[in-house]
């Protein structure tokens, strides 16, 4: 049996992980979201700035591994 997912992406004769277009992804859709939160000056009610952004980009990450890319 064969999974018809793909496992590695594979660019010329090197092999990624999945995980890292996840990551840049989700890494610039939380910047998007915390440039948004900043001009919109709700991000004065968090206390740890760096534990949200990390917070934001792991839900990011869950949310692009459950609805769009399905290993």
């Amino acid at each position: 049996m064969t999974n018809p997912y793909p496992h590695e992406l594979q660019i010329s004769d090197v092999y990624l992980s999945p995980l890292l277009p996840v990551l840049g992804l989700a890494f610039f859709m939380t910047l998007v979201t915390v440039m948004l939160l900043n001009r919109l000056k709700l991000s004065r009610f968090f206390y740890a700035h760096s534990y949200i952004f990390l917070a934001i980009m792991i839900l990011y990450m869950i949310l692009i591994d459950r609805l769009w890319i399905r290993f």
